[in-house]
């Protein structure tokens, strides 16, 4: 019998999950607010499947039978019977914590509750539930179908039973993981991630060097992929503002500390290319 996700939040993180899941065979059930998120995450979903498909990586009949284990609701009790639910709602520790002691409620005593968030302690997420031995982060990476890296996160008292099935799920979707074992926020890639940023963003405010010859320097001299401006542009200025306070506010550490520009960017709606302006014009 195929075992069930219930993935919580059909942004772009968790729509991606319930995409590789369904296409390695778990039957999944993907929750949003409202039928509006819904319709997007799944229109996004079948894009990216028509994409694999016309791209020959994937069988026309298998991304059928993936798009047919998906299916979606407004109403969180469809939790009640996942063996694995991942929570992927906006990076807010109090809307976290609030689901969390819902589908605390909810679901079967071995469930694993997990929460892809990237910076937020897993412990103080866990707190909110009478099984915190059950709760781990497990940290995907945008666009979750492309990107082969988990980080799975031991809060306080998670469970090597329950960090184990978590490996097991993300492992059997595709991805490469890595543990953190001491719950700091940030994590290992955020805190990695936030520091090269805040660096870059400082470095172009105070007129060193410009966005573009910052991002050549690191792709260069460093072999990325991406430098970190144009990163910060395709995962959302806001985003990453808001990650990188999550973790000052956490450890007190200056280098963590959003830059005034950086902030100012997200008032001006500047959020890189969802908005078609960031640090570079899209």
């Amino acid at each position: 019998m195929a075992k069930k996700l219930a993935v919580i939040g059909a942004g772009l993180m968790g729509s991606g999950i319930a995409q590789v899941s369904a296409q390695a065979g778990w039957d999944v059930v993907l929750r949003d607010v409202t039928d509006a998120a819904l319709q997007r995450g799944t229109d996004g979903i079948k894009a990216s499947y028509e994409k694999f498909v016309a791209k020959g990586r994937l069988e026309a009949a298998a991304a059928e039978q993936a798009l047919a284990r998906i299916t979606t609701t407004t109403d969180l009790d469809a939790a009640a019977d996942a063996d694995i639910v991942v929570e992927a709602v906006f990076e807010d520790i109090d809307t976290k914590r609030d689901i969390f002691r819902t589908l605390d409620g909810l679901v079967k005593e071995e469930t694993v509750l997990a929460s892809n968030t990237s910076a937020i302690p897993i412990t103080k997420i866990a707190a909110a539930t009478q099984r915190p031995e059950r709760v781990v982060g497990a940290h995907f990476f945008s666009p979750v179908p492309m990107m082969q890296l988990c980080e799975l996160v031991r809060g306080y008292k998670t469970s090597d039973e329950t960090l184990a099935k978590a490996r097991e799920f993300a492992e059997g979707v595709g991805k490469t993981c890595i543990v953190v074992n001491r719950d700091v926020a940030g994590f290992v890639t955020t805190r990695l991630i936030s520091a090269l940023v805040v660096e870059a963003v400082k470095l172009y405010e105070s007129g060193v060097a410009t966005a573009e010859d910052i991002d050549i320097a690191c792709k260069l001299g460093f072999g990325h992929a991406m430098g970190p401006l144009a990163t910060a542009d395709l995962t959302g200025i806001d985003i990453l503002m808001h990650a990188t306070g999550n973790i000052y506010t956490e450890c007190q550490d200056e280098k963590f500390a959003p830059p005034e520009l950086m902030r100012r960017m997200v008032d001006a709606g500047d959020l890189g290319r969802k908005s078609g302006q960031g640090f570079y014009q899209h």
